[in-house]
């Protein structure tokens, strides 16, 4: 075993619970795997183009009809499905300690049998794992290996009694995981192992055990850095022992989170074969339903074109749970549209096998239309890159730590301003604040920062370096006010580059929000008339005058009783918005958290706002605009036939909650694309629709129309 120091250190082997797995048991033996990777070959999970899962209970070993199920996989044309080995409970007749056996799996190798039947019919198949709870008897045997709270005491499982949670710093993901990978890989041929449950999703570990006692406080900045060593230490460990097989098998654990990923994006995206989206669908109150194209976005910005899936599930997600019965058929089709137009695969998961495949059966008819209309034009979804201009910096840091005023969450931040984009039509692109670099930042001729508040001095300086290039910027509220350690600066890391100096602290709402008043007519304050005054926000950070300013603030005062309801002071010299021109480059700062107070208030002024603002700064020029009627989210891509346009329909009285009902269909869509001179455009194809519309090219661009759309089109431009 290693000791305490020794597990810390990223790059050191571990002792597994077995050292060698070959002769435990008779398996089931395996038809050959598909065909290997060659030279020159595409590593063949970035050829899948579907994926699926029935996630297997303790009682499918006697519920599943084995060859029904793989039958049902192989309808579907997927390319790959996931079998549970797990860890909690075994699904083969395993010899490793502590991995128990379900009660109803007798002498049968379940596993094994599953793995036959769907690789007999060329599918490539992943072994499922669950590394994050364990057992009693094991607390009592390896007490190290499991969590502990603040006050020394073991961490139950909320949901599931007798289960505990095991610690990602012990031994048990060192000598335990690596046991049961190796004895699956030595026993059964799989593709690929992966691990659900680990690393978690959208938070950090708090543990209190001995060996966490030892590292940096839980939450902190310092924290995610061991973090992050570990994730990738046992990360390459797992992906070691599994490519003992073959150097074309590979390790994965589950990923997601969109913005607020657990593990560093950037240093997962350089390591990963496969990002394993797990965004089943929409959860809490409030979950508008692009999350799952958001996440889209999130792969692109990191994976340079590797793997990514997101996982749809067919069971009720959201606040209330019933894991075992189906949703919204119309709801799960949108969240398989927008994995497809976000660059994503489009995944399938079912839970248990109740009563031969599943108590409610028409989670089974779910996705048949869907992937065999993908199936028909896989070639218009393998995407060699985007084409947008404009790049939304993913704040990474900003998310995990940095501390909102009450009441509000980064969250709010992001949604908003992916609303406000989404209203404005703007084709975007994420952009990981480690990734902003000349090399990655040289397609985009303007980066929005939505209060990226934590950002080093050298991010700082490679946004400086952007716009002296002739880039243009936008950032919101406290943006740049804290370094990479969440520590406050005194004034902004980028205060030369907007020309910006902070007075004092944020200052709130006392009553009314504040105001922004209108000093001057300019672009950003396009389509307002008749008013001197417009919304400001809930939030503000003061600043010093500056010359010739053209919104100003109006300080919040009394909103009840109306008597009242008058401001004290109704003109100041503090500004709400500072804009600077330096040759192209067009940078502004809103010192207001205006995209949140959007995303709480629904405000349109505030969206207005925005929108001319992003036009601004992108010197109202866009590769792609479509214009018309309805809520679009769009996707722009370069592919092997040439283009594609992704266009997502949002219009639908469900958009920012519960679940689609309906679709709303949309009228016309003008559409103008720019490609270049020399690629010569033969055809459009509506690929839902599956109708040839006329185009013309124009000044660089083709243009089209598309007649209307329901919940979802794809207009293929062959050049």
């Amino acid at each position: 075993m290693m000791n305490r120091r020794e597990l810390l250190k990223a790059g050191v082997g571990a002792v597994p619970l077995l050292a060698g797995a070959a002769g435990l048991v008779e398996p089931v033996l395996a038809h050959d795997a598909p065909p290997a990777d060659g030279p020159g070959v595409i590593p063949w999970q970035r050829q899948l183009r579907r994926a699926g899962q029935l996630n297997m209970t303790e009682h499918d070993p006697v519920s599943l009809n084995i060859e029904e199920w793989a039958d049902y996989w192989a309808s579907l044309k997927v390319g790959a499905t996931f079998i549970s080995v797990t860890g909690i409970l075994a699904y083969y007749q395993t010899k490793v300690p502590f991995h128990r056996k379900g009660k109803f799996l007798g002498d049968k190798d379940f596993f094994g049998q599953c793995n036959e039947a769907v690789r007999k019919r060329g599918l490539r198949t992943i072994a499922r794992m669950s590394p994050d709870l364990n057992w009693g008897d094991a607390t009592q045997a390896h007490p190290d290996w499991f969590e502990r709270d603040v006050h020394g005491s073991l961490i139950a499982s909320k949901e599931a009694p007798g289960l505990y949670r095991t610690c990602m710093f012990s031994d048990y993901m060192t000598d335990y995981i690596p046991a049961i990978i190796r004895e699956v890989t030595t026993l059964y041929e799989v593709d690929a192992v992966y691990t659900n449950g680990w690393p978690p999703i959208g938070s950090l570990p708090v543990c209190y055990c001995a060996r966490c006692k030892e590292l940096p406080p839980p939450g902190t900045p310092a924290y995610w850095d061991k973090f992050n060593d570990r994730m990738e230490f046992l990360w390459k460990h797992y992906n070691s022992l599994v490519q003992e097989k073959a150097p074309q098998k590979f390790f994965f654990p589950n990923s997601g989170g969109n913005v607020r990923g657990s593990m560093n994006l950037s240093r997962l995206g350089e390591i990963c074969e496969w990002f394993q989206s797990d965004n089943q669908g929409r959860g809490g109150e409030d979950a508008p339903v692009w999350l799952c194209a958001l996440q889209g976005r999130v792969c692109q910005a990191v994976l340079d074109g590797k793997m990514a899936t997101n996982v749809t599930g067919a069971w009720s997600t959201g606040p209330i749970r019933w894991r075992n019965v189906g949703k919204s058929p119309n709801e799960i089709r949108m969240w398989f549209s927008e994995s497809s137009a976000s660059g994503m695969v489009p995944y399938y998961h079912i839970v248990g096998a109740e009563k031969g495949f599943g108590e409610d059966r028409r989670e089974l008819e779910a996705p048949r239309d869907y992937f065999a209309w993908t199936a028909k034009h896989d070639a218009h979804f393998v995407n060699k890159r985007t084409v947008a201009k404009l790049g939304v910096v993913m704040g990474q840091r900003t998310h995990l730590f940095y501390k909102p005023q009450q009441d509000a969450t980064m969250q709010q931040f992001l949604r908003g301003m992916y609303y406000a984009l989404l209203e404005g039509r703007f084709g975007f692109d994420f952009v990981h604040e480690d990734r902003m670099d000349a090399e990655h930042l040289a397609k985009y001729s303007a980066l929005i920062l939505p209060n990226v508040a934590l950002l080093s001095d050298a991010q700082c300086e490679q946004l400086r370096a952007f716009a002296n290039r002739g880039g243009s910027l936008l950032a919101t509220f406290e943006t740049s006010l804290y370094d990479e350690q969440n520590q406050p600066r005194e004034n902004f890391g980028l205060a030369d580059v907007f020309g910006i100096q902070k007075t004092g602290d944020v200052i709130g709402t006392n009553g009314n929000a504040f105001y922004a008043r209108i000093e001057r007519q300019h672009a950003i304050l396009d389509g307002f008339a008749n008013t001197n005054w417009l919304p400001g926000a809930e939030y503000r950070v003061p600043l010093a005058p500056i010359d010739n300013p053209i919104l100003t603030v109006v300080p919040g005062f009394t909103a009840y009783p109306p008597e009242l309801a008058y401001p004290p002071t109704p003109q100041t010299d503090v500004p709400a918005v500072v804009l600077r021109e330096q040759g192209a480059s067009r940078r502004a700062y809103i010192a207001s958290d205006i995209e949140r107070s959007l995303w709480v208030s629904g405000d349109i002024d505030l969206s207005r706002q925005l929108r001319n603002t992003v036009n601004w700064i992108l010197h109202n020029e866009q590769p792609v605009t479509v214009e018309g009627p309805g809520l679009i989210e769009s996707f722009a891509y370069e592919t092997e036939p040439g283009f594609a346009l992704h266009v997502l329909n949002y219009t639908n009285p469900n958009t920012h909650r519960g679940l689609i009902r309906e679709f709303y269909p949309i009228g016309a869509q003008t559409v103008r694309f720019a490609v270049p001179e020399d690629r010569k455009v033969s055809r459009v194809q509506l690929l839902k629709s599956g109708a040839d519309v006329p185009f013309q090219r124009v000044n660089g661009h083709v243009e089209f129309t598309i007649p209307s759309i329901t919940e979802y089109e794809v207009a293929a431009i062959y050049a």
